[in-house]
């Protein structure tokens, strides 16, 4: 039996109740409950409307919006990964029994929090014969369907009966990293959008260039020419030759385009920054002629300072596929506001006229009008921080157009003296004057300088993450940690959302396990707290098997096995169906180095266990390049039993072996510039699991990995 979609509202429409409530998911869905519910099991189709199969969202910020024919093969995948349910797309021209009907269309319903129509609106509507899906746009239908799979996992599959229309206050709602000072993996970007996406965030901003902290009063020249500073990405064109010099933790063109390709498939964009004139010291190491006397600032009224800029835009702009770009533009010398505002507006208008208007530009929040800043009106503004402005009454009351970062909800990797470092569900729910978190608040100590709910020029709000202590404060994972709990809340808040701290924990779990396409968590499915098990005992020559019941058996590749024993040697390794192991676990072994060589224990693709690292025999975890030691050696020609322990934001590593008392030491993270602010910091390492060996000559028992690190 087919219901056309006349006949299926023009009965819905009578039983429906006038009583509006809301489901429990992240965000909260506006729904009225007509009784009973549908079981999503028994959908064996997704069909998509055939008049938009082709139709796109041109109304968003990315240039490479999915089409609702593509939206619906991503959905499809992930109730697959998700829920288990194996359903078929096609295109049809009406709704049938048993199937997610995706369809475009008008709502009164579908406006933000100005009362302005938003193509991100969608109504949802659960009968007994299957679910509609009426979007304002195809993105529209997408967070549709973030809702379905949100909905099944809270109910067991069971949707309730009835209909909803949703639609986010903001349009601009996610989080943004500073990938200048930390360099973050290809995939760990396209992870993360997963997980923005699965709570309808859309937009995640990365800051492509940085350097750390520069004092011109503590530095000379030379230092200064030779402190960490990065540009990410990575090109062959001979106009920007020297600019990058760190190709190993750069963006090719093709990696760039697949993180963009990647995220858009999942609904969010990827705004791109390029910084300066402010935070440009790796163009000024690259040109050190273009320098003040600060030299991470370049001096705007050197002749050949815009024309750099322009060829370094000129050379990646074709590279990003979103409709605004962002130029920086933060905090530079205050006696130079008339260069800071020629150098923003020649720059605005050399990318409008290198896009033909296909982007806009973004800045950060510096001058304002009363200090003499006269930028376009045609610029968007980011605000950080009301010691730089007044968002309401600088921008807003001028004309200008604000997204909010306030550093109300700032974060700075790894340590800070001012900053969290991590996301904290009070202050998104209790927020700063008793009330929760909302993207209109831009003054956390002055509730009158905020605008109205309402107010247009509101595009929205980002949660920034900066790591202005360098790669070494963090490893990539700490990133994820730091929203992990929280940045699902505060979607809630920049999609306009009412969900209740109560309500939102109740859901968390549950919704957190459900997020597809990603394993941020590095958790590894077992059937009990014992993950691996490698005792050696009866190994086949090429094979080691588990014993843990999980069927993780390893190969060997050239290494020995006898009296449970392995014999590594000659860059032999077991290599296993692993790879990382995030928090907690306790990976424990016995080992017995039989040379002073330095070599691989354990290897991962987030983390490597050496014992040894260069000229020092320390036990050394390496993540991100970046080298975290122990003043401990394990010792020569000697057995010791040692466990390996991830217990939140800590890493562990105790040591016993006979006659000696057991050992317990924590690896730990020097942060600091230079000899400024160094302090000594947790690091959460993950466990190395991909490969056991080589490289370490010795010999290594029984290997156990469990989930969990207990105290002890």
């Amino acid at each position: 039996m087919k219901l056309g979609r006349v006949s299926f509202y023009a009965v819905s429409a009578s039983v429906w109740l006038s009583v509006q409530a809301r489901l429990v998911t992240v965000p909260v869905v506006p729904f009225t409950e007509t009784g009973g519910n549908y079981n999503l099991s028994q959908i064996t189709d997704i069909v998509v409307d055939s008049r938009y199969v082709n139709a796109i969202d041109h109304q968003g910020d990315t240039l490479i919006p999915p089409t609702l024919q593509e939206f619906a093969e991503t959905f499809q995948g992930d109730l697959k990964s998700v829920l288990g349910l194996d359903v078929h797309v096609s295109k049809g021209d009406e709704r049938k029994q048993n199937a997610i009907f995706l369809t475009l269309g008008n709502n009164t319903g579908f406006k933000d929090a100005a009362g302005t129509y938003t193509h991100e609106g969608y109504e949802l509507a659960v009968d007994g014969q299957g679910v509609v899906v009426t979007g304002a746009s195809p993105l529209g239908a997408w967070w549709a369907t973030r809702s379905i799979i949100q909905i099944a996992t809270t109910g067991d599959l069971a949707l309730p009966r009835g209909s909803g229309v949703d639609a986010p206050g903001w349009g601009t709602r996610g989080a943004m990293i500073d990938d200048g000072r930390h360099f973050y993996p290809e995939d760990f970007l396209i992870e993360m959008c997963s997980y923005l996406s699965f709570f309808k965030q859309n937009t995640f901003h990365v800051h492509l260039s940085d350097n750390l902290y520069n004092n011109v009063d503590d530095y000379s020249r030379e230092e200064s020419l030779d402190l960490y500073a990065a540009f990410r990405l990575w090109s062959d064109d001979d106009a920007v030759a020297g600019l990058n010099k760190r190709a190993n933790e750069s963006y090719t063109r093709e990696q760039f385009d697949n993180i963009q390709t990647r995220c858009a498939k999942r609904g969010v964009t990827i705004i791109p920054e390029i910084e300066a004139p402010g935070h440009a010291l790796v163009i000024v190491q690259w040109k050190p002629e273009l320098g003040l006397e600060d030299l991470s600032m370049l001096n705007i009224s050197h002749p050949e300072t815009l024309p750099t800029m322009k060829t370094i835009w000129r050379t990646f702009l074709p590279w990003f596929h979103s409709k605004v770009v962002h130029i920086g533009a933060d905090e530079y010398d205050s006696s130079l506001v008339s260069d800071y505002t020629h150098f923003v507006n020649e720059m605005n208008t050399f990318i409008q006229q290198e896009t033909s208007n296909r982007k806009s530009m973004r800045i950060w929040g510096t001058f304002t009008p009363k200090e003499g800043a006269n930028v376009s009106k045609s610029v968007s503004y980011q605000h950080w921080d009301v010691s730089a402005d007044e968002p309401y009454f600088d921008y807003i009351q001028n004309g200008y157009n604000v997204l909010n970062s306030d550093d109300y909800l700032y974060l700075v990797g790894g340590w800070s003296g001012s900053f969290a470092q991590v996301l904290t569900l009070d202050k998104i729910f209790n927020g700063p004057y008793g009330s929760p978190y909302s993207p209109v608040v831009f003054d956390s100590s002055n509730k009158a300088d905020n605008p109205s709910r309402k107010n247009p020029r509101v595009l929205g709000e980002l949660a920034a993450l900066w790591n202005d202590f360098g790669p070494n404060s963090t490893t990539v994972l700490s990133a994820y940690y730091s929203w992990r709990d929280a940045l699902p809340a505060l979607a809630d808040k920049q999609w306009g959302g009412d969900i209740t701290e109560k309500e939102y924990l109740s859901v968390f779990d549950s919704l957190h396990a459900a997020v597809p396409d990603q394993n941020l968590d590095r958790a590894i499915p077992s059937n009990s707290d014992s993950i691996l098990h490698y005792n050696f005992d009866g190994s086949h020559p090429s094979t080691v098997n588990d014993q843990s019941g999980n069927g993780y058996h390893g190969t060997v590749h050239g290494c020995k096995i006898s009296d449970k024993t392995l014999h590594l040697e000659n860059g032999c390794y077991v290599e296993t169906p692993l790879g990382s192991k995030g928090r907690d676990y306790t990976l424990s072994f016995r080992v017995k180095p039989t040379s002073h060589t330095p070599g691989t224990l354990f290897a991962g693709p987030d983390s490597t266990f050496v014992n040894g690292n260069g000229t020092i025999s320390n036990a050394t975890l390496i993540s991100g390049g970046n080298p975290y030691s122990l003043n401990y050696t394990l010792p020569i020609n000697t057995w010791t039993d040692v466990s390996l322990v991830g217990r939140g934001n800590t890493t562990l590593l105790t040591v016993s072996g006979k006659g000696t008392k057991s050992k317990t030491m924590e690896f730990l993270a020097r942060i600091g510039v230079n000899g400024q602010s160094l302090v000594w910091a947790p690091i959460a390492v993950e466990a190395p699991l991909s490969r056991i060996g080589q490289g370490f000559t010795g010999l290594m028992q029984n290997i156990i990995l469990k989930d969990g690190a207990p105290e002890n």
